[in-house]
């Protein structure tokens, strides 16, 4: 008996009426049931969002930024959301009325835009009133679990294309204000730079005030010396008018009976000269004192006239006419005439009292010259007096000079030093100055003064200044298409599933067959793998130009999914044929198992550690990986070694149903009668 043969009368006991080619039948449809209508389910979900109610609530109040018009940004992200026409959005009034109609399950969910939306979008103005913006989204996980992922990404994009928005019209007002900032600098380093020439002329202006300052302590310092000097020649110049004062007093207090005297020495004279002897003594001393007298007065009125004329009492003029009529009054007088006679003759008492006689006579003119001179003693005397007044109000004031030259030398030193202090500051302000225009300059340099284009460019980049270029190297067009691998590679170990209710593992007539064990387990597991064929490419065709997989690799895909269906069905049958009834429900189990650990939807790598070593070990896992680069057009490297595997799942399977063979060649009590059949 051949292996084709054992096949062959197989597939004719499947075939052989109306019943069986129905089942074949609708077994060979299995796949296509549970693969292709599941994907034409979820084809594209998201493409019909918009058949979904969803409650939206506009209560913002609008906001009147510091520069621009005003902001209506939740009506601008209703409009927006509205002409979308991602969700059926009904505006509602409230949100008392949106929640209620979302717990109720009339609206899938509800976004409510509050009223201070727009409020706090343009808060970040006011540094010390920075309010996020909210948008406030209500879900009911039991309206639908899923919604409330699709809302979440629904909003975070409404998120990021309001803050884009907002973050460039943010951007572009910062802009404009470091163009405001950069227009403040180069007037603020122009007007440094003015500043700069004005303190350089000013430390130019205090350095000649310091050279002026300076020279007039040194003038105030001379000017003090000098009126110390003066001050003590007036000191001086007081202390001798006084004594010129007291000496002309003296002399007038003397001289104030000369008049009565010299009548009285007139009369005497010529008594005198009635006398010889006792006179001769007499005139002879009257002589010495008259020369003495004589002597003496001429100097102190030449010590009088100096003095008074130093003193600016009277003129040399007058000074010499008085000297003149003393020296005339004493040389022309009688006294004279009777000291030249008494010393020429002193003996001759005749001569002696001619003398006394002549005496006599100038006595008498001496008695009238005398009140001329008396009264020239006094005006000396008085212009004596004047000229110590003056000279001691003269002192005074040279004092009061003195003092208020003192203050003007103070004033004059502290005046240098602070036109010194002054032009060191404007020197060092010049400088700062300088360095202050140069540097402000400089900055205005580096402050940024875009230009509107750049403005806009660069408020686009701040506003959103990451942007992610995602470049699939292997995409798929679609949510079903995204399910295919995993749906296809399912539908065909369920396929194969369905099979062994209705087909037999191993014939019965083999068993009884002395064919080889191995032939027996091939010739059975032949009709699993045609009819498993027939179901893969019934449901290659149908996804592919029913629902437009449009595969990638559409002929490759077909061959791997027979490559697929040849290892599920060897190791289905084999399990089956090996354990029986029982064998039915490992089948199961290892379905369950690789349902969760072949990461069909999430990546398996984030399923428990122990469904690590089911991916590892069993099929699936590897016949999806398989399927989504043939789909979407991955690296097709990685293809052959999952074939290499399949074949070794299918000698794996081979290998059990042959063990089958051999351990139900002998027949037991359980073989003719098991204890249970499903």
């Amino acid at each position: 008996m051949t292996v084709l043969r054992l096949a062959r009368s197989e597939l004719k006991r499947m075939t052989g009426g109306l019943l069986p080619k129905l089942t074949i039948l609708a077994l060979t449809m299995v796949p296509l049931l549970y693969g292709a209508v599941y994907l034409y389910a979820n084809w594209d979900p998201y493409g019909n969002l918009n058949q979904i109610d969803a409650a939206l609530v506009v209560e913002d109040a609008g906001a009147q930024p510091a520069n621009g018009p005003e902001l209506q940004a939740g009506q601008k992200v209703a409009d927006s959301l509205v002409q979308s026409h991602v969700f059926n959005w009904q505006r509602v009034t409230t949100t008392a009325e949106a929640d209620a109609g979302v717990e109720s399950g009339k609206y899938a969910f509800a976004l409510k835009i509050p009223k201070d939306f727009s409020a706090n979008l343009v808060s970040p103005g006011s540094f010390d009133a920075a309010n996020q913006a909210m948008l406030n989204v209500t879900t009911n996980d039991a309206n639908n679990y899923l919604l409330s992922t699709i809302v979440d990404k629904l909003t975070t994009a409404v998120h990021s294309t309001v803050a884009k928005e907002v973050g460039e019209e943010t951007a572009n007002q910062l802009l404009t204000g470091f163009g405001t900032i950069h227009a403040s600098i180069v007037k603020a380093s122009d007007g440094a730079s003015q500043l700069a020439d004005g303190v350089g002329k000013l430390s130019d202006g205090a350095a000649t005030l310091h050279n002026g300052t300076s020279k007039l302590s040194s003038g105030a310092s001379e000017l003090l010396a000098g009126q110390n000097k003066l001050r003590d020649g007036a000191n001086q110049l007081n202390g001798g008018a006084g004594q010129l004062s007291a000496g002309l007093t003296e002399l007038k207090n003397k001289t104030a009976s000369l008049p009565a005297d010299s009548q009285k020495l007139a009369d005497g004279a010529a008594q005198v000269a009635a006398g010889n002897a006792q006179l001769n003594a007499r005139v002879q001393d009257v002589v010495g004192q008259l020369s003495a007298f004589d002597a003496g007065a001429r100097d102190r009125v030449v010590a009088s006239n100096a003095r008074l004329v130093s003193a600016g009492v009277i003129t040399q003029d007058q000074a010499t006419k008085i000297l003149a009529d003393f020296d005339t009054a004493a040389a022309s007088g009688p006294v004279t005439d009777a000291k030249a006679k008494i010393s020429a003759d002193a003996g001759q008492i005749q001569q002696l009292s001619d003398g006394s006689a002549a005496v006599s006579a100038g006595a008498a003119k001496l008695a009238g010259a005398t009140p001329a001179l008396t009264g020239a003693i006094g005006q000396a005397s008085a212009g004596a007096d004047q000229l110590s007044s003056g000279a001691a109000t003269l002192a005074a004031g040279e004092q009061s000079a003195v003092n208020g030259t003192a203050a003007l030398a103070d004033g004059a030193a502290k005046l240098d030093d602070g036109a010194a202090q002054l032009a060191s500051g404007a020197a060092t302000a010049a400088d700062g100055s300088r360095t202050l225009a140069s540097e402000l300059a400089k900055g205005a340099g580096k402050v940024p003064n875009p230009n509107d284009a750049q403005k806009s460019e660069v408020s686009k980049v701040i506003a959103d200044p990451v942007a992610v270029n995602n470049v699939s190297q292997a995409k798929a067009g679609s949510y079903g298409a995204g399910l295919a691998p995993f749906f296809l590679t399912l539908s065909l170990w369920i396929g194969v599933f369905m099979l062994v209710q209705a087909m037999r593992p191993i014939t019965q007539r083999a068993l009884a067959s002395n064919a080889p064990s191995w032939k027996i387990a091939v010739g059975g597991w032949l009709p699993f793998f045609v009819v498993s064929v027939l179901q893969a490419s019934i449901l290659t065709l149908v996804v592919d130009l029913g629902l437009g997989l449009n595969a990638a690799h559409p002929v490759w895909m077909w061959l791997f999914m027979l490559a697929a269906v040849m290892a599920f069905t060897a190791l289905i049958q084999g399990i089956v044929a090996l354990l029986g009834t029982p064998g039915k429900f490992v089948v199961l189990i290892l379905l369950v198992l690789q349902l969760v650990s072949s990461g069909g939807t999430f990546p398996w790598q984030t399923t428990p550690m122990p469904l690590h070593v089911v991916h590892e070990i069993m099929p699936m896992g590897y016949v999806v990986t398989g399927m989504r680069h043939l789909i979407y057009g991955g690296d097709l490297s990685m293809i052959w070694p999952i074939v290499l595997g399949l074949l070794g799942y299918t000698v794996l399977g081979a290998a059990l149903s042959t063990l089958a063979v051999r351990k139900h060649k002998f027949w037991t009590l359980k073989t003719l009668k098991p204890e249970i059949a499903v």
